[in-house]
């Protein structure tokens, strides 16, 4: 495609995106399918400008002030990912002057709000909640990028040999410094086109997730619940820790995201798994499991701004008053979920939020309200399960993963125990 064109494509994706009403992934997919001629790096190209320009849309936005034409052009010319090749054959010899002298600003020198990229609702907890100087190394690490992790199929095949397959296939794979069963990949190679993919040795998981699951401890014939299962990320990795065993139930209440299971759950050879759509957490399908289930997951839904290197529109589509209404559908699911657990029974409570007010403070009103509940230390159900480095995942009882510290996304998790 001619550069000027290329470039042209990337003003309409960018309008399209900023226009902040849908989750950026999903416009940049219809898009797509709206240019199916577009070849890989095409895509690449397009994909990452637009995702650059979220993660810097403050600082870019400030920077296009200077400069002339349409601003969705402005911000593509600031945050293009497609090579410089493109620019010197599309952008005119005063918009590359321009782009020259935006580039020159020492950013340093810009108010801080330029230079975090974040809106000032979500900074001030955050600075307020790490000290200053851990703040701008986690904003840096925000808008940055993330690793590709993967996790290996336990009843399919071993970290080692997807390691070597990777590695035969010409892509390096790091074993992951905490969960056992990661392999992390720089770069973004077409795993979907591997032999090991199709049959189901691994798939694509954050190793924070990874982590999640873990602190179930999950065993063989139990009844295990994944309360708000999703696409079913954390129900395979539950179904591999059962060995294929006992009964593990996937509720949420879209059915859409159930039917995104479906084709993982054949890869992945687990048949122990039951997909159900509810209405909402006191569905009547719930209430005739209370008091049988062995291990209860809550995923809950949340704000997902420990996501921020992977979705970045979500610091820009979230809301104090969006965090609030959430934080009330969180109390009431977890509530709901813990009527589920026998004697004995395990309890995890976790989000992808960076936000104590979705976290800690929505834990310990639980434990305040369920004396039947007994808190479970992360770090020794870390260790057990064979986690490196187990004390540095945690603050208190509680796992507390952060992207500048742990490379992975950030996470948050508090384990209790049914009386």
């Amino acid at each position: 495609m001619h550069p000027s064109a290329l470039l042209d494509l990337a003003g309409e994706l960018s309008r399209a995106v900023l226009k902040l009403d849908a989750p950026a992934d999903g416009v940049v997919s219809a898009f797509f399918r709206q240019h199916r001629s577009l070849g890989h790096r095409e895509r690449h190209a397009l994909a990452e400008t637009v995702y650059t320009v979220l993660r810097q849309r403050l600082l870019f936005q400030h920077l296009a002030q200077s400069g002339q034409g349409p601003m969705e052009r402005r911000l593509v010319l600031l945050g293009w990912q497609g090579g410089d090749g493109v620019l010197q054959g599309a952008a005119s010899p005063s918009e590359r002057e321009w782009l020259a002298r935006a580039h020159a600003i020492d950013v340093a020198t810009l108010p801080e709000k330029l230079r975090h990229n974040l809106p000032d609702w979500l900074a001030q907890p955050l600075k307020a909640a790490l000290g200053d100087a851990e703040f701008w190394r986690l904003a840096a690490s925000l808008n940055g990028t993330a690793p590709l992790d993967l996790r290996v199929n336990a009843v399919r095949a071993k970290r080692e040999e997807v390691a070597a397959a990777l590695h035969e296939a010409g892509i390096e794979a790091q074993l992951t410094p905490h969960s056992p069963w990661g392999l992390r990949v720089q770069g973004k190679p077409a795993l979907n086109k591997l032999e090991l993919f199709k049959r189901g040795d691994v798939e694509v998981q954050d190793e924070g997730s990874q982590l999640l699951a873990l602190l179930t401890e999950a065993r063989r014939g139990e009844m295990v619940v994944d309360f708000c299962a999703g696409a079913g990320g954390k129900t395979l990795a539950l179904g591999a820790m059962m060995r294929n065993t006992g009964r593990l139930y996937a509720f949420d209440v879209s059915g859409h995201r159930l039917d995104a299971l479906k084709p993982r759950l054949m890869r992945s050879g687990l048949s122990n798994v039951y997909p159900v759509q509810i209405a909402h957490e006191r569905d009547e399908r719930i209430k005739r499991l209370a008091g049988k289930i062995d291990r209860v997951l809550v995923d809950a839904p949340c704000s997902g701004l420990g996501t921020l290197r992977r979705n970045p529109d979500l610091k820009w589509r979230q809301s104090p008053k969006a965090i609030e209404e959430l934080r009330v559908k969180q109390a009431a699911i977890l509530a709901s979920a813990a009527r589920l657990l026998k004697p004995g029974g395990r309890l995890v409570y976790a989000t992808c939020s960076l936000l104590d007010e979705e976290n800690e403070t929505i834990a310990q009103a639980f434990a305040t309200g369920h004396q039947d509940f007994t808190p479970v230390a992360a770090a020794e159900v870390l260790e057990h399960g064979k986690v490196c480095a187990a004390e540095q995942l945690v603050r208190g009882d509680f796992l507390r993963l952060w992207p500048h510290r742990h490379a992975t996304d950030g996470f948050f998790a508090a384990i209790w125990q049914r009386k």
